[in-house]
């Protein structure tokens, strides 16, 4: 009896163990940026038992089982799998969707301003380096963001980094871009050439997109979004990537980065370097690119974080700067069937049977940053960054002339529409030339030399030359951010921001094509010996540090000085369900300018004094979480923005412009949101006014303001104008089964010119045009109110999906729609109501199909490398398209062209002979798709294509 009663017991106690064996398992779940992921699916492997996560990304579930897998999913995100042991807090669990050697993004810094879902109250759009190293293949880095809402990238021109980006209606100018929370805009002018960047994409970790005026903290030309590229940093997990690319056109790619992961000394190290070689897409377009990169941290306790990052893209690329009419594209194509040969390009030759273009671009832009991270204690937070940059090279041209032709002229053309560059030699070494019926007399000697100069006469003793505007830069700056949480509830940064910055201006020689000196003619008053023989090639030099004091300058040679120094403050109020912020950042800029070639060095003139002048902004906005799936934000702001350089000192002068004033920008959206484990979507509203723009524009004028006089070369000055720019977008992702992705967007916008503008003249020596009536200086009305801007799409759509085959095979295709893409409008042409009531000109809508397949092979026992194969096909249909036009001609009327005025002005000539025989004549060769072909344009690219192996160790 008592041996039965033993065993009762024994089993008993067995089984109660076991039933009432169990774990509670909690923790977080985030995305790659540090943001609570909210309905993340956390189940417990092999049984039904699931909870998902609440608004801060937190769960807790309970196991029957000791030990076992917990498995964690959501949209759009990899599954991860997390062995467990009793009770236990996993901590925080991130979740990815990146492929790259870059596994993870360490956003530690607070001088990084990172817009968090269902947080940050503005329109963000996130693309992971898994998508941007997928799917970028040989496109440009800015063209990631056309499945964007109210984004509009384009190739511009065509050469390897020429690529502009518009972002609801601005152009890059005022897109704030920033790099680890870095300002890399150009503090003369603003401008960014992705040329200088032209590897960012190798060791980006997440590229964000913060459409309007954003939330950054520092006082930034934000007027269209922000740009904030993160990239990889030194403490990732311990691994390596090879990758070789091929493309159409002879582009080839070759990449290899390593990194050490953290070792138990604390520190750790990255390495990548990559070069890029090609002919380009666009005819005489070849170039070659480098990228390196260097990262070192040290974690020396958990308070102290230190990260030093190095990086840099050495290129040169030969262009396409000149945008060739309609009609050019058709000549040199298949004229008898009107189809334009849209690689054209007017810019280049051969000379002695190389390549040889006039329009070149060189330049290494190396960036070194500091990081230190500061954690004082569980409610402050340190964070510093130092920074600079070494830019160094510029773009060429050509200068002078053959008997009054430029390089570009059709005399010097070959049939097949490239500049003959031999003939060009021939005749600037003094030697009997011809092109065609073009037969000049030989060139006349000048004090015993074949000598070039920069005029453009009819005359015997031009000659023309190659030479380059350098636009170097030494870049100083830093940023501290103190951040304090001063209750649970209510945060406080407190930060200042200081750049010192000094830019590098004046023209090279760089060939004399055939000729024996070249003859300054501008003239440089310090150095009254005008003739040089120097030439320097038109390529980048590897030292950073590269010093170009001994160069010898031509036309021009000054120097602009940037000084600039800003404070910011911020204050969050955060619950679950409420996130309030407001936002104030001021700064002064200081800018002075430096000659050394129009002023004789005793002229005050020669160095100016600084020009202060201060602006800033204050944001402010609201996210508030109506429940676990829906939310609504609002956010306003308003900008007083300096203005450029450009406006400050006009037409190459030591001069301040009187008429200064801030500009003024208005920012107001508001937003949806909703979030759930198989579909979310956002829609937002937008208004943004921005005022007081001053503007400067080349421009062709009369002296003396009647049409007697021949337009002489000068500038216009446009003083109060205003923009409206206001849209909705809409952008969405559903998961109808594990292994289907769609996501789509569209956007909507109206942005037009909010007013008439007045507008001045000089001409090139700063002599102001008078009214010949009054002798004032004169001023006109421009009537360009109600006009659309131009140079970006104002409606935009997409659609795609990424469908999973078989494991590890996946196939993805996109659909991107354009409509409503007007021309570029020079404000000048606008002098009466009739030429407003013609309007911006609208070009013919497109749609471009894009294609990809991805295969991750799995290699070695452990199963952790790889081997991928990924291919991408763009525009598969080889859709023909005008993807910017820089002139806004309209197609002439009937009457217009049997009366040769108007728009028909030249079309029909009453003597000479006539270009088009009759009005259907011209509609039939001089139009092409209801667009006169006398625009300047640039097609976008056709058919493209890419081919990737990467392993992964």
């Amino acid at each position: 009896m008592k041996k039965y009663i033993f065993w009762f017991l024994t089993i008993f106690l067995m089984s109660s163990s076991m039933i009432f064996a169990q774990s509670t398992l909690t923790g977080k779940v985030t995305d790659d940026l540090n943001n609570p992921i909210t309905n993340a699916l956390v189940t417990v492997k092999g049984n039904s038992n699931s909870v998902k996560t609440s608004t801060d990304g937190s769960f807790k579930i309970t196991s029957k089982e000791n030990n076992g897998i917990l498995v964690i999913s959501y949209l759009g995100f990899e599954s991860k799998e997390i062995t467990f042991f009793e009770t236990q807090d996993l901590g925080n669990i991130s979740l990815t969707t990146s492929t790259s050697e870059i596994e993870e993004i360490v956003v530690k810094s607070t001088t990084i301003d990172v817009a968090k879902n269902r947080k940050t109250p503005v329109a963000v759009s996130t693309i992971k380096a898994s998508v941007i190293q997928e799917k970028l293949g040989n496109q440009e880095f800015p063209e990631m963001l056309n499945n964007t809402p109210s984004v509009y990238a384009t190739k511009s021109g065509g050469g390897f980094g020429d690529s502009r980006i518009n972002v609801r209606g601005f152009d890059q100018r005022n897109i704030a871009v920033l790099i680890n929370g870095v300002p890399v805009n150009d503090m003369e002018n603003s401008a960014v050439f992705w040329s200088n960047w032209a590897g960012l994409s190798d060791v980006t970790s997440a590229l964000q997109v913060q459409r309007g005026l954003g939330s950054s903290k520092l006082a930034i030309s934000s007027v269209g979004g922000t740009i904030n590229v993160i990239t990889k940093t030194s403490n990732q997990k311990e691994g390596g990537v090879f990758s070789s690319s091929l493309g159409n056109d002879d582009y080839f790619k070759n990449l290899f980065a390593y990194n050490t992961g953290k070792l138990k000394n604390g520190l750790s190290a990255s390495f990548l370097m990559s070069k890029t070689t090609g002919d380009g897409y666009v005819d005489g377009t070849k170039f070659e690119g480098g990228n390196y990169f260097f990262g070192l941290g040290y974690e020396l306790n958990n308070k102290h974080d230190f990260q030093f990052t190095f990086t840099g893209a050495p290129q040169w690329h030969n262009q396409r700067s000149t945008a060739p009419t309609i009609a050019q594209y058709i000549k040199y194509g298949v004229p008898t069937e009107m189809t334009p040969n849209i690689r054209y390009n007017s810019d280049w030759g051969y000379l002695n049977g190389e390549q040889y273009s006039f329009r070149t671009n060189f330049y290494p832009k190396p960036v070194a940053s500091f990081n230190w991270d500061y954690k004082m204690n569980d409610r402050m937070k340190l964070s510093t960054v130092i920074y600079g940059s070494w830019g160094r090279g510029g773009g060429s041209n050509g200068t002078g002339a053959i008997r009054g032709n430029r390089f570009f002229a059709d005399n010097l053309r070959k049939p097949d529409g490239t500049i003959n560059v031999d003939f060009i030699q021939d005749w600037n070494s003094g030697q009997a030339a011809s092109n065609g019926t073009f037969a000049p007399a030989p060139r006349t000697l000048t004090a015993g030399e074949y000598q070039n100069t920069n005029a453009t006469a009819n005359n015997g003793s031009n000659g023309i030359s190659k030479i380059s505007s350098i636009n170097s830069h030494n870049w100083y700056g830093g940023i501290v951010n103190l951040n304090t949480k001063l209750t649970d509830k209510i945060t406080l940064d407190f930060g200042v921001d200081a750049r010192a910055y000094r830019g590098i201006h004046y023209q090279v020689l760089n060939d004399l094509l055939g000729a024996s000196s070249f003859n300054n003619l501008a003239g440089d008053v310090n150095n009254p010996n005008t003739v040089s023989t120097f030439e320097y090639a038109a390529l980048p030099n590897g030292n950073p540090f590269w010093n170009t004091d001994y160069q010898k300058a031509i036309n021009y040679n000054n120097d602009g000085l940037v000084k600039w120094f800003g404070a910011f403050t911020q204050l969050e109020y955060s619950t679950e369900k409420l996130t309030v912020f407001i936002q104030a950042a001021g700064s002064q800029q200081g800018f002075k300018r430096v000659d050394y070639y129009k002023y004789l060095s005793s002229d005050p003139l020669s160095s100016t004094s600084y020009k202060n002048i201060l602006g800033g902004n204050v944001k402010g906005g609201a996210n508030y979480n109506i429940d676990s799936k829906n939310n609504v934000y609002v956010n306003a702001g308003y900008y007083s923005k300096q203005p450029f350089f450009n406006a400050i000192y006009i037409n190459n002068a030591s001069v301040v412009n009187e008429n200064l004033t801030n500009e003024k920008i208005m920012g107001l959206e508001a937003g949806y949101g909703f979030k759930s484990s198989i579909f979310s979507a956002n829609v937002n509203v937008y208004r943004t006014s921005w005022k007081d723009r001053f503007i400067r524009l080349t421009s062709n004028i009369n002296h003396d303001l009647n049409n007697a006089t021949p337009t002489i070369p000068g500038s216009a000055f446009l003083e109060g104008v205003e923009q409206i720019h206001m849209g909705a977008e809409l952008d969405f992702v559903f998961k109808p089964f594990k292994k289907l992705d769609i996501n789509g967007m569209f956007s909507y916008g109206d942005w037009r010119y909010g007013s008439n503008v007045t507008a001045s003249y000089q001409d090139d020596n700063n002599v102001v045009i008078t009214n010949p009536t009054t002798n004032e200086a004169y001023k006109e009305t421009l009537y360009i109110d109600g006009l659309k801007v131009g140079d970006a799409a104002q409606t935009t759509a997409a659609l795609g999906f990424t469908y999973e085959v078989l494991t590890r095979v996946k196939l993805d295709a996109n659909y991107r729609y354009v409509d409503r893409l007007y021309a570029a409008i020079d404000p000048v042409n606008f002098k009466n109501q009739a030429a407003n009531d013609l309007g911006s000109l609208e070009l013919p809508s497109f749609g471009l199909l894009d294609l990809g397949f991805s295969y991750k092979m799995l290699v070695g026992k452990n199963k952790e490398n790889s081997l991928n194969f990924r291919f991408n096909m763009n525009n598969v249909l080889n859709t023909i398209y005008i993807a910017e036009s820089r002139t806004n001609q309209f197609v002439a009327t009937e009457a217009e062209f049997n009366g040769n005025t108007g728009n028909g002005a030249g079309l029909n000539p009453s003597t000479g002979t006539k270009p088009y025989t009759s009005y259907q004549d011209y509609l039939n060769r001089g139009t092409y798709d209801g667009i006169d072909a006398r625009n300047q344009v640039f097609f976008g690219f056709g058919r493209t294509s890419n081919f990737t192996v990467t392993y992964r160790f």
